[in-house]
């Protein structure tokens, strides 16, 4: 099995990393190699599967140390997963897509990807909003060949996927990545699902999985686990071996078909959302 390089996008606060973080955890159930690559500054992406925020990111071990080796980068996480963080500046002092490059840069020289590691996937959990050149560096570098993103029946979800999948598209034209689908993180919103349906099919993707809204998610962030971790037996881990499962099996990629934003907001009127 050939190494599946994924990254996972959407709007801040939708649910992003811990939604990449149980999907991991349903991965490595099934026997597969994982390794997480944290792109956000706040070095939160692993947080779940290393039991807590233990993890030196890159640009901060580089600061202090010189002679580095792939254990100074990475730290074994639940299941034997591979956690890194990429960290970033300071709030408010330079930008992020620095700590992104140096990471997969340094990854690559000490030689993370290659084939005696034995990865099966690596997943690339992206910032939480398209903000510059760096919120796409994973597929800019050609590192994600596979994008999904996770959104909800929200609006400003909505506005989010579209805007990523402008990234994608671009990107698409002159590389090998692809969108795989849209993970629903479920807000219960009215119609949520129709919705979501909707919006894939006008850009020529799938509605790939549905998360169900469970307090028990939070319940397991509290205790800094990932649910299958945290309550395995119950309905909501089963949700995420799901999907992981349907994620492991998934050959539909596409290159998305964007909206412009009075298209979006004709279909989102469909739905009478802004009555």
């Amino acid at each position: 099995m050939l190494m599946r390089n994924i990254a996972i996008y959407g709007k801040g606060g939708i649910g992003k990393s811990t939604t990449t973080q149980n999907i991991v955890a349903g991965l490595v159930e099934m026997g597969r190699k994982v390794m997480v690559v944290g792109c956000d500054s706040k070095a939160d992406s692993t947080r779940l599967l290393l039991g807590g925020l233990h993890q030196k990111n890159v640009l901060d071990t580089l600061r202090r140390e010189e002679d580095l080796n792939l254990e100074d980068l990475c730290k074994q996480g639940w299941g034997k997963t591979l956690c890194v963080e990429s960290g970033g500046p300071e709030p408010g002092v330079g930008c992020v897509g620095r700590g992104i490059l140096t990471s997969i840069g340094l990854l690559e020289q000490l030689g993370a990807y290659e084939e005696e590691i034995q990865l099966d996937y690596t997943f690339y959990d992206g910032l939480g909003n398209v903000v510059c050149g760096g919120f796409f560096m994973p597929i800019r570098e050609g590192k994600a060949q596979e994008v999904y993103v996770v959104t909800s029946g929200e609006i400003m979800a909505m506005y989010a996927t579209n805007n990523i999948c402008r990234g994608i598209e671009k990107y698409a034209r002159i590389g090998t990545v692809r969108l795989g689908g849209l993970i629903c993180n479920s807000r219960n919103v009215d119609r949520e699902e129709e919705l979501i349906d909707a919006l894939a099919e006008e850009l020529g993707t799938q509605r790939i999985y549905s998360i169900p809204r469970h307090n028990i998610v939070q319940q397991a962030e509290f205790y800094r686990q990932t649910v299958i971790e945290y309550a395995d037996d119950c309905e909501q881990a089963e949700h995420y071996r799901n999907l992981a499962k349907t994620i492991d099996r998934n050959k539909n990629f596409v290159v998305p078909k964007p909206m412009s934003n009075q298209q979006l907001e004709k279909l989102l009127m469909k739905f009478e959302l802004f009555r």
